[in-house]
Order: C-alpha cells, then structure tokens, then sequence
C-alpha cells in the first residue's frame, strides 16, 4: 500500500523498531504541518492510507472528498479531529487503538514535571541564573500537598503513583462510575465537586476529549480553587470551558501548568499562556517521547498490516466493510 504518515515533525519514526513493520508497503513520511486540506490533499494525492499523529491534522470531508485512492486512516486513541461520518461516505476506514496496553507513562511523567517545576519556579530560576543574577524567589515543596486527579483512568493513576512515592496527599474526582471505581479501590473521594476544587493544593485534569466531556472544567470549577491553587492540563485544551483558564489567569489569583491549547500548534506569541508569570506551558509534549511512540507507532502500523491482509483490526466504522 501507499502510506503517507503526516506531521512526524522530527522524523523520528523511521528511526525507532515499530518503523520495520512497514517494510513491505511504499511509504512517505511528511515532517512539516500543511494545514490548508486543499494544500494537503494535493500532496498525498496517491495515498491508500494516511497514518496520522494524534489530532495534528484535521480530517473532514473537505480533505477526504478530494483523495480516491484513500481506504484507510490510522491511528490511534480518540478521534475528535476525525470527521468519520465523511470518512464513511467516501469508503474511507478510521481504525484507532482506543485502549492500549498500558497507560501513557510519558503523560504521567511530563505532568509530575510541570507540577514540580511550577512550585520549584525552575524556568524562571534557570533564566536567572543564566542572567547572571543567580536565585530569583522562594519554591513551594510538593511534599504534603493535597493533589485532586480528576478522571479516574490508567494516566491518572500513575501520577497519583507518583505524587504518593513524594509524600503527597491525593484525591479525586471524576464521573459517577470513575468515583464508584476509585471508592471500591480504596481511594479518597472529595465529598463534592466544591470540595475537591476547593480542598485540593493542585487540580491535575485527565479525562478524554469527547462530545460529552468537552468544556467539563468550568468558570466556576476554577473559581473554587485555593489562591495560589495549580490547575494542570496535559489532556486537552478542550476539556476546559472556552475561555475560563484565561479568565482566571488574568486575575493572577491561581496558577497553571499546560502542555494543551485550543489552536495548535500554537504561533501567538503574546497569548496569556505564553506571557502570564503565573503560567508554566510547554508545546503539546507529554507524550512527545520516543519509548511512547515506538508503543503506539506499533499499534498503528499493526493496524495498517491487518487492513492490507483483509483482516482490520480496531475498527470505527465497520459499515466501510459492508
């Protein structure tokens, strides 16, 4: 099959052990973003599977309306960025790893790092010994916080695997069931939403972008928290309210983490979550690790593999096949 992978920015696929898995398909592999679908559809014009990273690349029907050849789009996880209605309408098959193995340890580990390097001030520490002015204010210790994980998933338990091994003190919140969950498990459950965004030193959030959970951190959500309080997002920028992180940040009463935005990649320079010295943000890394991407990269290449054998595996809409 012809396979063109998008948005693979630092080439680093055809370096890991999943890219062998190819071996037996014609593969182009683009390693800048083309955002316009016009642009994008001229270059990939021969291609009978698009192999995409994450949501880079927006997928609708004005892309996939303009490539004949296309039967197969792989990835893996949630699809969002997928119009798949349009992909039925032109015999195009979505198939995606919604589970996985294991939790993104990469996610887990970036999340522990930014909520270290806030309250350890270690950007603008690092920027200041390297003016020459050396220490630059005074940290926080993590150790003895109460840190609210909200979503009750394998991510979240691994940070919450994390904070414990430091001393920290965790609880969450999450769906009726995810708390029913995390309650049968012997974890601690705030008594109420209120309580959890008010109670909790850090808010971490981990919950899947969906129709049904998008702007599910709200203006009020926010409000609750602590002064000084930490909001962490290395899910989706959707999951928060339009506009109610900014809102909040401009007040300079608590303080943010974020690796996700609502545009990305994201080119304001003078955005408030670049220029607020309340914010710590880095550029949609948390799963940006080459050991996370040989793992999912092998899931979507076996993806590929079956469809070209007959067989697909992980399919979104299996009415392609009828």
């Amino acid at each position: 099959m012809k396979v063109h992978i998008l948005d693979d920015w630092f080439d680093t696929l055809r370096g890991l052990p999943c890219y062998a898995k190819l071996g037996g398909h014609d593969v182009t592999v683009w390693t800048d973003h083309q955002p316009d679908p016009l642009l994008l559809a001229e270059r990939v014009q021969d291609a009978e599977a698009l192999v995409l990273f994450r949501e880079r690349t927006k997928i609708g029907a004005d892309l996939v309306s303009r490539l004949p050849k296309l039967k197969l789009i792989s990835q893996r996880s949630v699809y969002p960025h997928i119009d798949v209605e349009a992909c039925t309408a032109h015999g195009v098959m979505l198939c995606s790893n919604m589970h996985g193995g294991t939790p993104s340890y990469a996610a887990a580990e970036h999340t522990l790092a930014l909520m270290l390097a806030s309250y350890r001030q270690i950007p603008q520490q690092t920027a200041s010994l390297k003016a020459g002015t050396w220490q630059s204010g005074v940290g926080r210790t993590l150790r003895g916080r109460t840190l609210g994980l909200y979503g009750y998933g394998r991510i979240a338990g691994a940070v919450a695997g994390y904070a414990k091994a430091i001393g920290m003190k965790v609880q969450w919140w999450s769906s009726e069931a995810g708390r029913a969950r995390a309650a049968r498990d012997g974890e601690t459950v705030a008594t109420s939403r209120e309580a959890f965004f008010a109670s909790s030193d850090i808010v971490s959030l981990h919950v899947r972008l969906k129709p049904e959970t998008r702007g599910i951190i709200t203006a009020d959500d926010l409000g609750a928290m602590q002064p000084r309080a930490l909001f962490v997002n290395t899910s989706r920028s959707g999951l928060v309210a339009a506009g109610a992180l900014e809102a909040e940040i401009a007040q300079g009463r608590i303080h943010a983490a974020v690796d996700v935005f609502d545009s990305e990649p994201l080119t304001d320079r003078n955005h408030l979550l670049l220029t607020h010295p309340n914010v710590l943000a880095t550029p949609h890394i948390g799963y940006v690790t080459e050991d996370e991407f040989d793992l999912q990269f092998s899931d979507i290449f076996d993806q590929v593999n079956a469809f070209a054998d007959g067989a697909p595996i992980h399919v979104i809409n299996p009415e392609v096949a009828t």
